[in-house]
């Protein structure tokens, strides 16, 4: 955590510092900008680790400015936003943003949605882009190696297209993953884009893996956007603040 560098884009900035406030709590360098032209030139000066990004602000449309990364750059980027419409969501994730969180959020949920967007990014600039041989989410385990889903210490059998699914999931556990980007991953780019096939199996794979498929514990659903998988890094902070628009 030391010596990672986050870049908080926001024009309001008394939410930008409180954020600043926050994360510097928690040892992390923070750099603040309240435009997107600034943003940008900190971005290409700086190098941050992760940026936070508001989409509403004075002078560069947040989508435009994750596009303008996303064309040289990978580094890992959460939206912080008040837009609450489902394909604002879904348009920043689809332009290579690695998250997206909706004002007024808490101080814990931020930190860990920071912490796993750096982990996945770790693991891809280290080359170590491919599932590990053991996921394990609270008394959720997936065996990659030998193709096993287990539940409290019991085998679940899933299809293949399930296993598949489940296991995109998992190697992307913490994030959110569009209708749309599973889709392509499973069934390949020219499946069709309905999202019927995709749900069918969901809620297949939800009665064989959760206690209570209407109250999961494992698989979430982000409405209108996709799903995402329970994180297996642990929270590590019982404090939290709320941060409003």
């Amino acid at each position: 955590m030391k010596n990672t560098t986050i870049l908080i884009i926001e024009d309001e900035q008394n939410i930008c510092n409180f954020i600043a406030t926050n994360l510097n709590a928690y040892d992390y360098r923070v750099l603040k900008s309240f435009t997107g032209a600034e943003g940008l030139s900190i971005i290409t000066s700086h190098c941050p680790d992760l940026i936070l990004l508001d989409l509403g602000l004075p002078d560069i449309d947040g989508m435009e400015i994750i596009s303008k990364i996303r064309s040289w750059s990978t580094i890992p980027i959460i939206v912080i936003s008040a837009r609450t419409q489902e394909k604002e969501k879904v348009q920043a994730l689809d332009l290579g943003a690695d998250d997206y969180i909706t004002k007024p959020f808490g101080t814990s949920e931020l930190l860990a949605r920071i912490r796993t967007a750096l982990r996945h990014n770790a693991s891809l600039e280290s080359g170590k882009n491919f599932p590990p041989s053991i996921f394990r989410a609270k008394d959720f385990v997936i065996d990659f190696n030998k193709h096993i889903v287990m539940v409290g210490g019991k085998d679940v059998h899933l299809t293949q297209i399930e296993f598949k699914l489940v296991s995109l999931l998992a190697n992307n556990s913490g994030r959110v993953m569009t209708y749309d980007s599973i889709i392509t991953k499973i069934w390949g780019p020219y499946a069709d884009r309905n999202n019927q096939i995709l749900r069918v199996n969901m809620a297949n794979i939800r009665r064989k893996i959760e206690a209570n498929p209407a109250d999961p514990q494992y698989i979430f659903t982000e409405v209108g956007i996709g799903y995402r998988m329970i994180d297996e890094e642990p929270m590590q902070t019982t404090e939290d603040e709320t941060i409003d628009s």
